[in-house]
Order: structure tokens, then C-alpha cells, then sequence
């Protein structure tokens, strides 16, 4: 049974390209940096003295941002590559995370927000192009798990560290170290990662005549329909960033550290259950029936504090439940997303993917704290329940009339 388990885990991993893991790396080296956006809501609320209305806006100027960013960035990524367009993104980002640690007004706090979230999101699209191309069809979901591993091991390490330094040496450490780590993620991105574009992905004719018009995102009706969904998933999914760490702060009085450690829960159980995971149930349920029931565990795990109570426990079960939706839902969300595409318009259908969740992070938090502010987190968790319900619904409907490259492949016995 053992040996079995073992056989499975490791071929998990199989199959990648070298460019799939050192794109990978990069990953690890970037996020194992990430420590002021989640806890940039404590330190606006905590240690500047805003309220959580002024925080709200302020991660909405971050939404606003990456909006802009996966817009830019899809836009570059068609015309001059996805390879130049991760590369500068790194290393601006890394430079503005330092600036921002030595912004004082809240207008200006939010304004720099904006300009670093725009240069960092421009990375996404073209990370996503990116993936596609080092990638094969048939383990595609799976490169995108070893990717979202990669993130997950950054995130495990990441706000543990920042919780640690936040609580020891000062929030400033957090804005440095970001930097330097989206700086050096840059650095080893270039030296370490062989440049590799489409054969002329925009060419317009060929040896045999004109090529069609590539489908615009844009007009493509159930991909629309499909972003919907995802936009209320992730409005439902990035309270974790936002919320809950207030939640756990202000209700269950939790110190930086506390906070740190249980989010670095979610990454570390990412990084050893995923990929398994992953490749347990790709080829035996469809993806459709997959992000259903990963949407509705997000939605509980947000439920169970007005079942059980504001309590440690309940609060490491929600880290819990939610890190098992996440698991069932992010990375065949990007895959689906990604089945949509063609190497010529790789590029725009990406940046619409990524400009969704960049309009989740305008909505999530402002949502998300606003209503905490009048209403109370009672019923903040109840009304993120209900749009979990919504999402599980429409992706069911969807799922039934999806088209064949997206249609619930046949279950292996």
C-alpha cells in the first residue's frame, strides 16, 4: 500500500519540460517573498491607524491595479512575448515594493498600490501564455499544479517569515524583503530561463493563404458566461487575504505571528496534497463537477465560524476546508481558462482571465470589509456562502452544454 502511494505521488511529478520547472523556481524565489499583501489590511488598521473602510480602499486601489496590469500585459504578450513581459515585471515590482514601504498618506499609499499591482499583474497573462507553451495539453493541469506548488511553498514560507518579522523587527523589514525577493526571482528568471516564444504567434497569412481572424475573447459568449462564475469565486476565495486576517485579529485575537503560521498552513498543504491530488481525479470526474464542489468547500469553511464559533479551532478547520476547495477549483479553473485559447490569441483570453480576478481584488476586500464594518462578519460569511452556491450552480449548468474541448471527459473505472 505504501509502495503504491509512493509510485503515485512520484508520477505526479512526471512529464514536465526542464522549462516547466525552472519556470517553477522562479515561482518559489518570487513568493517565497510574499509578506506585505497579506497583511497589508493589519498594518493599515493596526500599526497606521485606518479604518477598515480606508483599508478596503486601499486594497481595492490594488484590484484597480492588476485590472490595468492583466490588460497591459496581455496586450504585450501577444505582440512582443510572454518572455520580456515576466522579466521586467519582476523587477520593477521588486523596486516599487520597497518604495511603497516608505509611503506615509493614505492617498499616496493608495496610489502606489496601484502603480506596483499594475506592474506586477502584467506577469500573469503572460506567465499563463508561458505555461502554455513549455507545456503539454495532456499534463497541462498538472504544470499548472506544479506551478501553483511552487506559489504554495513561497506562500508557506512567506507570511510565516513576515509574521515573524512584522512582529520583531517592524512592518518596513516586510516591504524590503518582498522587494528583494521579486528582484532576485527577476535575476534568476533571466539567467536561468532560455528564451522560447511561439513561431510568430500574430503572423496573418501563410504559404497556403490567408490564416482567419483568431476568436476574440471579447465576443465569446460562454467564455463570458464562465468569467462570471470565476469572478464570484474569487471575490469568495480572496477574503483570505483580506478579511480573514482582520477576523482573526479583531475576534479570535490572534498576534501576527499566530496569523502568519496558520495561513502558512494553506501553502504547505497545497505543496504535498496538490499535485497528488491533482492527478487522482483529472481523468475520473470532469472539471466542471471538480471546481462545483471545490467552490461549495470554500463557501463552508467561511460558514463554519457562525456554526462553531470565533475560536483557534474552527479557525484552523476553515484554513482547512478552504485549502481543500482551493485545491479542487484554482488550478482546473486556470486550465479551463486556458482551453479557450490558441497560440494568437493566447495573450487577450488570458489577460481577460487574469483582469477577472484582478476585478475580484477591487470587489473582495471592499466587499468584504464594508460589510464587516456595518454589518458584522456573521453575516459577511452567510452572503460569501450564498455566492459559492450560485458558482457551484452555474458551473453545473455550464459544465452540461460545455463545448467538446471542455466537456466532462469520460470517467475511467
Amino acid at each position: 500500500m505504501a509502495s503504491r502511494l509512493l509510485t503515485h505521488y512520484l508520477n505526479s511529478f512526471r512529464g514536465f519540460s526542464r522549462e516547466v520547472w525552472l519556470l517553477s523556481t522562479v515561482m518559489l524565489i518570487n513568493r517565497s517573498g510574499t509578506m506585505v499583501i497579506p497583511f497589508m489590511t493589519v498594518y493599515l488598521t493596526q500599526v497606521e491607524g485606518y479604518s477598515l473602510g480606508q483599508a478596503g480602499w486601499v486594497m481595492s486601489a490594488f484590484g484597480g491595479g492588476s485590472v490595468l496590469g492583466a490588460y497591459l500585459g496581455g496586450r504585450l504578450t501577444d505582440r512582443i512575448g510572454f518572455y520580456q513581459v515576466q522579466f521586467l515585471s519582476l523587477l520593477l515590482s521588486g523596486l516599487a515594493f520597497i518604495g511603497l514601504g516608505y509611503t506615509q498618506n493614505i492617498w499616496a499609499f493608495g496610489a502606489m498600490v496601484f502603480v506596483l499591482s499594475t506592474i506586477a499583474d502584467a506577469f500573469r497573462p503572460a506567465n499563463f501564455a508561458a505555461l502554455a507553451t513549455y507545456s503539454r495539453p495532456e499534463n497541462r493541469t498538472r504544470a499548472m499544479g506544479l506551478l501553483r506548488l511552487a506559489i504554495n511553498l513561497g506562500w508557506a514560507i512567506g507570511p510565516a517569515v513576515g509574521g515573524l518579522l512584522a512582529a520583531s523587527v517592524g512592518y518596513k523589514a516586510l516591504f524590503w524583503a518582498d522587494g528583494l525577493t521579486c528582484i532576485g526571482a527577476a535575476l534568476f528568471f533571466r539567467l536561468a530561463l532560455p528564451v522560447r516564444e511561439p513561431a510568430n504567434p500574430a503572423a496573418e497569412s501563410t504559404a497556403e493563404g490567408p490564416v482567419p481572424a483568431p476568436v476574440s475573447a471579447y465576443r465569446d459568449g460562454k467564455y463570458l458566461a464562465f468569467l462570471l462564475l470565476v469572478l464570484l469565486n474569487g471575490i469568495a476565495f480572496m477574503q483570505l487575504f483580506s478579511t480573514l486576517p482582520v477576523f482573526f485579529k479583531q475576534d479570535i485575537l490572534l498576534n501576527e505571528g499566530q496569523i502568519g503560521r496558520l495561513m502558512a498552513i494553506n501553502g504547505l498543504v497545497i505543496a504535498l496534497v496538490e499535485m497528488p491530488l491533482i492527478y487522482l481525479v483529472e481523468h475520473r470526474f470532469g472539471k466542471w463537477s471538480i471546481v462545483s464542489i471545490g467552490t461549495l468547500l470554500i463557501g463552508a469553511s467561511y460558514l463554519l465560524f457562525n456554526i462553531f464559533g470565533a475560536v483557534w479551532g474552527v479557525a484552523f478547520s476553515c484554513m482547512m476546508l478552504m485549502t481543500v476547495g482551493e485545491m479542487l477549483s484554482l488550478p482546473f479553473i486556470a486550465t479551463m481558462a486556458l482551453d479557450f485559447t490558441d497560440d494568437r490569441n493566447r495573450g487577450q483570453y488570458m489577460a481577460l482571465f487574469t483582469m477577472t480576478y484582478s476585478v475580484a481584488h477591487i470587489l473582495a476586500p471592499n466587499l468584504g470589509l464594508q460589510v464587516a464594518e456595518h454589518f458584522g462578519f456573521s453575516m459577511l460569511w452567510y452572503l460569501l456562502m450564498g455566492f459559492c452556491v450560485l458558482v457551484w450552480f452555474g458551473f453545473r449548468r455550464i459544465g452540461a452544454a460545455a463545448r467538446p474541448p471542455l466537456a466532462e471527459p469520460a470517467r475511467i473505472s
